[in-house]
C-alpha cells in the first residue's frame, strides 16, 4: 500500500476505535444492527452513479460504505476474530487466486495476458467452485435476501453460465427497446398488481422459487 494511503487508513481506524470506546451510540452497534445501514449505503452509491451525482457525491457515498466495512472489521477485532488487515489480506489473496490470467500463484504478474473475457469467466467460475465444493447446484450462494428483481437477474446469469438459460428464455415476454420504457412497463405491472390486491415482490419471489425448483425452467414452461 502507498505510505500516504496507509497513514490515512490507520487514522480512520483510530477514529473508529475511539468512537467505539467513547460514543454510547457507536459502542452499542452490532453486526446485526449495522445490516440496514450497509444496505442503505450501497443503494445510495448506486443511486449516485445512476443519476450522475458527480465525483464529490460519489466520494462521500463511498466513504459511507467504507465506514460500514471498517465498523464490521472493528467489531470482529474487539471479539478477537479478525481485523481490517485480515479482510484486506484475504481479499488480495482471493483476487490473485481467481485471476490466474493476470497473476501467478505468488502474486507476481504473468508475462502476458492473452485471456478473453469468456476464458476469464470460465476460470473465475472454476476457482470459485474449487473454493466451495459444498455448493452442489449452480444456484447455491445467491442470497435469498436480495430484492426479487436483483435476485432474478442473478439467477438468470447463473443459469446462462451453466447453459440452462435457454429454458428460462421459453417464458420471456416481449421487452421494450430501452431501459426507460422497461421501467415504465415494470411500474405499470406493479401498479396493476397493487390495484388487484397482489404483491408484485412476493409474486416474483414465488416465481424464482419455482425457477430454482425446476432447475432453470418454470413449471409452466415444462
Amino acid at each position: 500500500m502507498v505510505p500516504g494511503r496507509a497513514c490515512e487508513v490507520g487514522a480512520l481506524l483510530g477514529t473508529i476505535a475511539a468512537l467505539r470506546e467513547h460514543c454510547p451510540w457507536m459502542g452499542a452497534l452490532t453486526h446485526e444492527s449495522l445490516v440496514e445501514y450497509l444496505l442503505e449505503e450501497a443503494y445510495e452509491v448506486a443511486e449516485t452513479i445512476e443519476t450522475a451525482g458527480g465525483d464529490a457525491e460519489l466520494k462521500s457515498e463511498l466513504g459511507d460504505v467504507l465506514l460500514q466495512v471498517v465498523l464490521h472489521a472493528r467489531l470482529a477485532e474487539e471479539r478477537g476474530a479478525f481485523d481490517l488487515d485480515d479482510v484486506a489480506r484475504g481479499l488480495r489473496a482471493k483476487m490473485i487466486r481467481r485471476n490466474p490470467h493476470v497473476f501467478r500463484p505468488d502474486g507476481s504478474l504473468q508475462d502476458s495476458f492473452p485471456a478473453t473475457v469468456e476464458e476469464i469467466v470460465l476460470k473465475w467460475d472454476a476457482v470459485k467452485k474449487a473454493e466451495k465444493p459444498g455448493r452442489g447446484h449452480v444456484f447455491d450462494g445467491v442470497p435469498a435476501a436480495l430484492p426479487a428483481l436483483a435476485r432474478a437477474q442473478k439467477l438468470l446469469d447463473r443459469a446462462e453460465r451453466a447453459h440452462l438459460a435457454t429454458a428460462a428464455s421459453d417464458t420471456a415476454v416481449g421487452i421494450p427497446a430501452t431501459e426507460e420504457e422497461l421501467g415504465d412497463l415494470l411500474f405499470g405491472i406493479v401498479t396493476g398488481a397493487r390495484a388487484g390486491g397482489l404483491d408484485a415482490e412476493r409474486a416474483l419471489r414465488g416465481a424464482l422459487r419455482r425457477f430454482q425448483d425446476g432447475n432453470g425452467r418454470l413449471p409452466s414452461a415444462q
